[in-house]
């Protein structure tokens, strides 16, 4: 095998010509399919060999048990788990937790050198290798410590190298900072050829695997998995999972056919608006933008006469889920007007519709999905922008479609 950190190799003596671009040959990248379809659905159909590909997330979030469970069930394929944080004692009782101790062709080396990690490549050959995790790592080529900038920047290179010459993918697990950010260079996310971001509330048993960058696929793709205590479980329906079963209607809570990336999802939008109890009226939310919930409020009151100003008003997105579509905004703004004025909406209606400033409701994208999503549910009616009516069949769907122009014209027919 050859020693890809010194630059010896064949490939790196190879000169490249400047090619037309016409003549290139392009040919499909071999993937590698794993039992783990939201995995290989946010990697844009399987793993790609000779790819690099950084998972980050907060601690505790379930980095190591996502890798771990795939470590433990590729079909097939030879996996080296590396790890410089835990204990092969510790890797083996979680894999026993996981149930799934029993592939004979996953190995565990627990060590922090990047030149001792290359040996017992050398020696087990694997198909698939996992760092867990890069800030851990040392390199005997650079002189500091591990975690530090130079560090990182090195261990990566060293691994980016092999990978491409070996054809042979590899995950890389890296911690983030409190802002969000994965730790160390912003360059390690260049070097890689995909990103992706673990992110969910350690509160909350769902969590959403989300693609920051991919040069194999799509950006906009995300999976979702629910924490047990045998480890992540695939979501493969989330909606009817987000959706809370309710026995009657309750005032202040509303359905939005919502978008994460390209995957349609219905969730429950919860509202809360009550008599301010001291001096300055709350604004609180989770999952949503507060900024954007103030903005409605602003609409609501300056366009329709709703006194909220002197109101605190609670908002949450059901599930610990964060929402960026704009389409959600209807629902948001009838869920608080319900609340305020304590009429129920009726479980069988769904909406999606960006808000305007002067309280229009704009169109949004991919709304023939929005519409599949809430009809497979068994929803009776969705709520849509006029505008998104140009072209729009409706009367291959089973569902009632609204088409609106205005809030107000929501607003009486839901509350008259």
């Amino acid at each position: 095998m050859p020693d890809w950190r010194s630059g010896t190799t064949p490939l790196a003596k190879k000169v490249n010509k400047a090619a037309v671009i016409h003549e290139i040959v392009y040919e499909e990248e071999l993937r590698i399919k794993s039992r783990d379809k939201e995995l290989d659905r946010v990697l844009g159909g399987g793993i790609v060999a000779g790819s690099l590909i950084l998972i980050g997330g907060e601690p505790g979030i379930g980095k190591s048990t996502l890798m771990l469970q795939l470590a433990l069930t590729m079909p097939g394929i030879k996996t080296l788990y590396v790890s410089g944080e835990e204990s092969e004692q510790q890797l083996k009782m979680r894999a026993e937790r996981l149930l799934q101790s029993s592939k004979a062709d996953c190995y565990i080396l627990t060590e922090t050198s990047t030149q001792q990690i290359f040996k017992q490549i050398e020696v087990v050959e694997p198909d698939l290798v996992i760092i867990d995790s890069i800030q851990t790592l040392h390199s005997s080529q650079i002189d500091s410590t591990p975690g530090s900038v130079s560090q990182v920047r090195e261990c990566t290179a060293e691994l980016l190298r092999f990978a491409k010459e070996t054809s042979t993918p590899v995950f890389i697990i890296g911690h983030i900072t409190k802002d969000g950010t994965i730790a160390g260079p912003k360059v390690l996310e260049h070097m890689v050829d995909t990103v992706l971001q673990f992110e969910g509330d350690r509160h909350h048993m769902y969590r959403i695997l989300r693609t920051v960058k991919n040069r194999f696929g799509s950006s906009s793709e995300l999976g979702i998995y629910e924490m047990h205590n045998a480890g992540l479980r695939e979501v493969s329906n989330p909606s009817e999972i987000l959706l809370s079963q309710r026995d009657s209607p309750l005032s202040g809570i509303t359905i939005a056919a919502m978008l994460e990336g390209v995957r349609p999802m219905l969730i429950e939008v919860q509202a809360l608006v009550s008599n301010s109890a001291y001096g300055t009226p709350q604004r609180s939310s989770t999952g949503f933008d507060t900024k954007r919930m103030n903005m409605l409020l602003a609409v609501l009151e300056k366009r329709f006469g709703f006194r909220l100003s002197t109101q605190d008003v609670f908002l949450n997105i059901a599930g610990g889920l964060r929402v960026e579509d704009p389409a959600i905004d209807l629902a948001v703004i009838v869920a608080i007007i319900s609340s305020q004025q304590d009429i129920a909406v009726s479980t069988n209606l769904a909406f999606a519709g960006e808000v305007g400033l002067s309280g229009e409701i704009r169109a949004v994208n991919r709304i023939e999905q929005r519409i599949a999503e809430a009809e497979k549910l068994g929803f009776k009616q969705i709520y849509l922008s006029k505008y998104n009516s140009k072209g729009m069949d409706a009367a291959k769907y089973k569902i009632e479609i609204k088409w609106v122009a205005k809030v107000e014209e929501v607003f009486e027919a839901i509350f008259g």
